[in-house]
Parts: C-alpha cells; structure tokens; sequence
C-alpha cells in the first residue's frame, strides 16, 4: 500500500548511482587485471566509489524500510532513488565519509535521510528503520569477506586482495561504529523509541556532534589501538590478515608512496 502510494520516477534508480557503479566495476576490472601499470590510483577510484555505492545503499535501507513503516515522504525526497546527493547534505553523505577513509582508513557513513517520524506507528518500526542502515553494513562486508572465509582467492592478484581487505575493513567499522548508542548514530536511533521522553529531550541537543565526537576520539591513541584490536581480530577470524588491509590502505593512499611489504 505504501509502495504503491510512490510515483515510479520517485523508485527509478538515479543515473549518478549507476555512474558511480559504473566507476567502481572499470577500477575494479583494472585493479583485478593489472591493466593500470601502476595500481594505486585503480585502487583508490574502486575502494572510494565502492564506499559510496555502500553509503547509498545505507541510506536506501533507512528509507526503504521508512516506506514500508508508513513514511511515503521519503519517495518525493529522492531517497528511493540512491542517488548519494539526494541524502539531506553532499558534504555529509559524501565528502566527510571519505576524508575519514582517507585521513584514518575509517569507515564511518555520514549521509542522512529525514525520516517523518510522526508517519510511523509503534517502537519496533522505529528500530528497525535506524537498524536498517548498518545492518546494510554487515551484509557488504559478508560479501566482501566471504572470498576470504571461502578461500576462494587463489591465483587472484595481490592488489585487487588488499583493496578487498580494505574495504572488508571499511564496511567492519562502519557496521560498529554506527551500531553504538551514541546521539546521532544509528545506534541510538535503535534505542532511542525505547527511552523516556524526559531522556530524549536531554540529549536531543547533543545529536549533531555525535558523528565528530566519535571520530575525534578515535584519534585518542589508546581508544585506536583498542577499536583497531577489535576490528583486526574479526577480520582475522574471518580470514584476512592484518597485513592484508594494511597493504590495501597503503595502496589506497598511493600518493604517499608504496610500502615495501606490500608487494604487489
């Protein structure tokens, strides 16, 4: 019913998605077939547009399943569409996101879909449109990590592993960090419907820095070297090795120059 009440121009998939795809499928085939004679750029251009697509697709799980909880705005907004600028700010859904990839290898998706709260009845719908997003997470990194966990990459070139590991790593913090209760992440937007509106209003004002305070404390050497552990750990659990994503970062950042252990 509430699909229905949507035009069909306002489910049609923007061409600047699909350009974005396209740019990650070429980079990709070259960072696989060592067409580019020097693969740090190919790596670059398919891990960051790769990161986007992930980005859009977590906005389109938000206002997807926003949809189908009662909120037929989203349609008229441009979010069912994935187009990545349509997601309330460019520099929040996109510009930031990367810069933290590039500044920390971090994957922390900024975008945002304004979602008509009063559209939706019932708590678990409220969850479930605030889970939506990094749950969209996990599922890229389970695609991303089963060559890895399958032992499926034999014969496959060392470049396209490490970009893989990279972005492996990428969808991992950006599933954990969204996930933590913290205002203005998805997180708290899982409890938030659960919470008394005497609390709510207390730490409603708090919601727009969320996203930096996360960031900022992450620099904290001894809150990265204990986030880092955690995530290294998972990832090794599922097959990729520390030096995997290492390497794939080192190639990501190809202008610094590339690391002698990362032979590629």
């Amino acid at each position: 019913m509430t699909t229905a009440a949507t035009r069909p121009s306002d489910r049609r998939v923007s061409p600047v998605f699909l350009g974005i795809l396209a740019v990650s499928a070429v980079t990709g085939w070259a960072t696989w077939t060592g067409f580019a004679a020097v693969p740090g750029p190919a790596v670059f251009l398919f891990v960051t547009s790769a990161w986007i697509v992930s980005l859009c697709l977590h906005e389109y799980a938000h206002a997807r399943t926003a949809l189908h909880g009662g909120d037929i705005s989203v349609g008229a907004k441009g979010y069912l569409t994935l187009n990545p600028m349509k997601y309330t700010h460019a520099l929040l859904s996109i510009v930031l996101p990367v810069l933290f990839v590039i500044m920390g290898g971090i994957g922390l998706p900024g975008g945002a879909v304004f979602i008509e709260r009063g559209r939706i009845r019932g708590r678990w719908r409220h969850s479930l449109i605030s889970a939506a997003g990094p749950l969209t997470n996990v599922l890229f990194a389970v695609v991303c990590t089963a060559p890895f966990w399958l032992d499926a990459l034999g014969g496959v070139p060392p470049a396209f592993r490490y970009a893989l590991a990279f972005l492996a790593l990428l969808q991992v913090t950006a599933a954990i960090l969204n996930f933590l209760p913290v205002p203005g992440l998805d997180g708290y937007g899982v409890i938030e419907p659960w919470l008394s509106h005497g609390v709510r209003r207390q730490v409603e004002p708090f919601a727009p820095f969320g996203l930096l305070f996360v960031f900022a404390l992450l620099w904290v050497p001894s809150v990265n070297g204990v986030f880092f552990a955690m995530v290294d750990g998972l990832l090794g659990f599922l097959g990729i090795e520390e030096l995997d994503t290492y390497c794939g970062f080192d190639l990501f950042r190809f202008w610094q120059g590339a690391d002698g252990y990362c032979a590629v």
